[in-house]
């Protein structure tokens, strides 16, 4: 898939998520890369045997104190070519590309992994 049109599922995705949490993300960016880094992959203990479809970096808002401001956008990175390879079609690739974004932005709102995966099998 190009860039392009993978980069469009994400805008996708996001427009697709609830009206209440547009209005609560704040100074957040949401970017595409081709795949994580090994430095990055090895530093989350992830290497060599998984691999990473998306990456929230920041201060989830429950965490966020009166002092917090002045500081650089969150952000989710979303990265392409782990989820295409997980995916055998543009419809999965779809499905995972929307299940990655909602994932990562759970993190920005303070829920963790086992929260955010009970969620998702509901």
């Amino acid at each position: 898939m190009r860039r392009r049109e993978f980069e469009q599922l994400v805008a996708e995705a996001l427009d697709g998520l609830p009206r209440q949490f547009h209005r609560s993300m704040r100074n957040m960016a949401v970017i595409v890369e081709a795949a994580p880094s090994r430095a990055l992959l090895e530093a989350m203990g992830l290497w060599p045997d998984h691999t990473l479809l998306g990456l929230y970096h920041g201060v989830p808002l429950p965490e966020r104190g009166y002092s917090y401001g002045n500081v650089l956008p969150d952000r989710i990175t979303i990265f392409q070519q782990p989820i295409e390879a997980l995916c055998r079609t543009p419809e999965e690739i779809k499905d995972v590309v929307r299940e990655t974004v909602i994932h990562e932005v759970g993190h920005y709102f303070g829920l963790d992994d086992t929260r955010l995966e009970g969620l998702m099998e509901q």
